[in-house]
């Protein structure tokens, strides 16, 4: 009986451990230079000049956002949920809800420009509060 216990104990532990390592290396991919290649808005399409000079550098759970001004803040990742959190620069003290993937070495992240609820999918369609952009890291 002490045998199983013992296999259960280090067999908890093993797993428990290993469990972040893979949440931290999916993290470690975000960690970069990002451009968008395509944005939309409740919806619609944005022209390709709308965004043509914008920038995501992410390093681990600090992110810095290049567009008409520079906006500085704290991400935290859950699950494929992102909570965005100003610190510096228009939209200080504001919080942001996410949901984010990594495909085809592309990072999609749908916001909800509201903070009042995580949007349930990719499509824009269904609020105008909901926000896409979709990047690719500089190498």
């Amino acid at each position: 009986m002490k045998r199983v216990i013992t296999i259960l104990i280090l067999l908890y532990f093993f797993i428990s451990c290993s469990t972040p390592k893979k949440a931290s290396n999916e993290i470690d991919n975000f960690n970069g230079v990002w451009i968008p290649v395509q944005q939309e808005l409740g919806g619609q399409p944005l022209p390709a000049s709308a965004f043509a000079n914008q920038k995501l550098s992410i390093s681990d759970t600090t992110y810095i956002f290049v567009a008409e001004s520079t906006d500085k803040g704290i991400v935290k990742y859950n699950h494929h949920k992102m909570d965005i959190y100003g610190k510096e620069g228009v939209n200080t003290g504001k919080h942001f809800t996410a949901i984010y993937k990594l495909e085809k070495g592309q990072l999609f992240i749908c916001y909800n420009l509201k903070g009042n609820a995580y949007p349930s999918s990719f499509d824009t369609k269904s609020g105008p509060a909901l926000f896409l952009s979709v990047f690719k890291k500089i190498q």
